[in-house]
């Protein structure tokens, strides 16, 4: 199969991609050992490390968010696959010397193996590591358990958070705490019109009809809970999604929420600020500020055409390190 894409030998994408991303962007990020991105100026020892593991492919993500107030590094493995165990601890290894670690993992299973012996590596060289493990997807259901929830593009926001509580200088105990609060706090939901090609293959990675959709598939062509469906409006798409993440996150009236809307791909921004204006008016309608918000490519899977919509409740903390100062490539704020 033919590729419209611009690239050169397949083999050599994941490390000629971060060797442009380093080269775009020298002032805030470096490559190290081929696979490790972290920031062009580290933060003092005395604080907390944030860093975090995955495959390429989903750029920005998740390389894209090293930086002042986020990550101090991202591990990052072949195309959708996990990078492995020793790389990891290559990447922890760096930072053995601060106030603790924070290695946030997305519930995959190539992530989850590779980021649980990398803990238990560093643990026998007496570096102080704690997870953080995202699996905020509902589309399983609301209540199933962690086995059958994947870790989306709520991972980032999370990061914002937790990173500007370790570039605050809180310790390692309450770095994680508040991560963890705003974890619980948390649900995303995917939508897909069309999947994405696997660029080192040309194959598509899942398939619908030209005239269905799917709420609930994963970011790596995994299926939901329901099958295709024939697709809906903007509204109609923004309603049923919102509406199930209201009752995951259990908001009420007179809660603040962070409300989110990651482009998969290839849905362009007049899409996405269709959506987001809906999805925010139902929020309204029930009585709920919407706090804070984004409406962007964070987490994309190559060409998809779809989104995931993210939502989280807010109390005075989560919000505060939310919109904290932070620059990195793909999340700047003053």
């Amino acid at each position: 199969m033919v590729m419209k894409k611009f690239i050169n030998n397949p083999a050599d994408i994941t490390t000629e991609l971060l060797q442009g991303y380093a080269l775009a962007y020298p002032d805030k990020v470096k490559l190290i050992s081929d696979r490790i991105v972290v920031r062009a100026n580290p933060k003092s020892k005395n604080k907390v490390a944030l860093i975090t593991l995955g495959g390429a492919g989903h750029e920005p993500a998740l390389s894209g968010y090293v930086g002042e107030g986020l990550l101090d590094a991202s591990v990052v493995g072949d195309i959708f696959a996990a990078p492995g165990a020793p790389r990891v601890v290559e990447a922890l290894r760096l930072f053995k010397d601060y106030a603790g670690i924070v290695l946030v993992i997305l519930n995959h299973e190539g992530d989850v193996l590779n980021g649980d012996m990398a803990i238990n590596m560093a643990a026998k060289e007496g570096i102080n590591v704690k997870k953080i493990l995202t699996a905020e997807d509902i589309a399983a259901g609301i209540d199933a358990t962690i086995d059958d929830k994947r870790g989306l593009g709520g991972c980032v926001p999370l990061i914002k958070v937790a990173g500007a509580a370790a570039e605050e200088g809180q310790s390692l105990d309450q770095v994680v705490a508040v991560a963890e609060k705003f974890n619980s706090s948390m649900a995303t939901l995917a939508v897909t019109m069309k999947t994405a090609t696997h660029p080192q293959s040309g194959q598509y990675i899942s398939s619908l009809a030209d005239d269905e959709m799917m709420i609930g598939m994963g970011q790596h062509g995994e299926g939901g809970a329901i099958g295709p469906q024939k697709i809906l409006t903007a509204n109609q798409t923004a309603e049923i999604m919102i509406k199930q993440l209201i009752a995951a996150t259990k908001l009420k009236k007179g809660d603040n929420a962070a409300l989110i809307i990651n482009g998969s791909g290839a849905t362009t921004l007049m899409e996405m600020f269709i959506v987001f204006r809906r999805a925010h008016q139902v929020l309204n309608e029930t009585g709920i500020n919407v706090a804070a918000s984004r409406c962007e490519e964070i987490l994309t899977v190559q060409e998809a055409a779809g989104f995931q919509m993210f939502l989280a409740k807010l109390d005075n903390e989560t919000q505060k390190y939310f919109k904290a100062p932070s620059n990195a490539p793909y999340w700047t704020t003053r």
